[in-house]
């Protein structure tokens, strides 16, 4: 994969040296970077993030176990989460990169000292987190992944796919994904912000997801959202395949979510996000403040269909929509 055409955006001295001596290996010890994974070790989409933090580290002329080391923990739950951390921040790495909300919200709480780039997090000005997106201030910066405005592009896709939808349900975690819990508050005062009624549909766990999404589908002409976090990539799998069954029309953010089944996947590319990670990190090793490098945006969208699964559904896909794809699962 090319460099970025981002690097160059970043400016400063750092950005501008060669490889081979921004990457040099510091004197007396080789730097650690600690890496929180809101994901599950394994699966598909921790993968493809953990490999792309790689690749754009690699590309910046750092490589694992030669000038470099990561130190990776993996953990969904909030006990996980918090025990992860407070072992993270007790031994002291250089850089920790915290990917999902959960993470960042520990870290931001366990050090004020370590920098830390935060990958795939939602609300971090919101939240408290950093100051703004533009001047984060402090020792946290990074990227985001979820804005509040996907909601309505998923529904207008939804009912590109499917003209006789009423009803749209969004399925979320209030633990781990509290930045929900406003934007369903304002949707309620203002039911005209989305083209379809939302039906709030929160779950502290898994154990009446499947009574629920079928109590759900018995009232014809409803959709299912598949929002980010932790409850998502855990009950992904699970949720595409009651949606395929049950014959509701559903989309994620996640990719991985249309490859298992469900009707559609769109949302910022999370490799492109971690790409961009590793360049921050790299800045940070070579003396950058993360109060100094703005927090942005996805820039990279992707969308999957799942063709086999809109024929079982009965559905047409529009062929304005399938131009638009990135990829078509037949």
């Amino acid at each position: 994969m090319k460099r970025r055409e981002f690097m160059l955006a970043l400016g400063g001295a750092a950005a501008s040296l060669p490889l081979a001596v921004r990457a040099q290996q510091p004197a007396g010890r080789m730097p650690r970077v600690g890496v929180l994974m809101n994901t599950i070790e394994g699966q598909p989409e921790g993968k493809i993030r953990i490999d792309a933090l790689r690749q754009g580290l690699a590309q910046a002329g750092w490589v694992e176990g030669r000038n470099i080391q990561l130190d990776i923990r993996w953990a969904t739950d909030l006990d996980h989460v918090s025990r992860a951390t407070a072992e993270m921040v007790a031994s002291a790495p250089d850089v920790i990169v915290a990917n999902g909300t959960p993470f960042v919200n520990a870290v931001a709480t366990a050090t004020r000292t370590i920098p830390v780039v935060f990958a795939l997090s939602n609300d971090p000005v919101g939240l408290g987190h950093i100051a703004s997106m533009a001047h984060p201030g402090g020792n946290i910066t990074g990227f985001t992944f979820m804005e509040m405005s996907l909601v309505g592009k998923w529904i207008d896709m939804l009912k590109q796919a499917s003209p006789g939808l009423r009803r749209t349900a969004l399925l979320y975690s209030a633990a781990t994904t509290p930045y929900y819990i406003p934007f369903l508050r304002q949707v309620a005062s203002t039911p005209s912000m989305l083209p379809l009624p939302l039906v709030e549909a929160e779950f502290s766990d898994a154990q009446n997801l499947a009574a629920w999404t079928e109590a759900f589908a018995h009232e014809r002409g409803g959709s299912l959202i598949v929002p980010a976090g932790p409850f998502s990539i855990v009950n992904g799998k699970q949720l595409a395949q009651l949606a395929e069954r049950l014959n509701l029309p559903a989309i994620s953010i996640y990719r991985q979510f249309a490859v298992d089944g469900g009707l559609m996947a769109y949302g910022p590319d999370p490799a492109d996000i971690f790409l961009r990670t590793a360049e921050y990190v790299d800045r940070i090793l070579h003396g950058a403040k993360p109060g100094d490098l703005p927090a942005q945006s996805p820039i990279k969208f992707l969308l999957t269909i799942n063709m086999k699964t809109a024929k079982a559904l009965d559905l047409t896909i529009p062929s304005t929509l399938l131009a638009t794809a990135d990829e078509v699962i037949e």
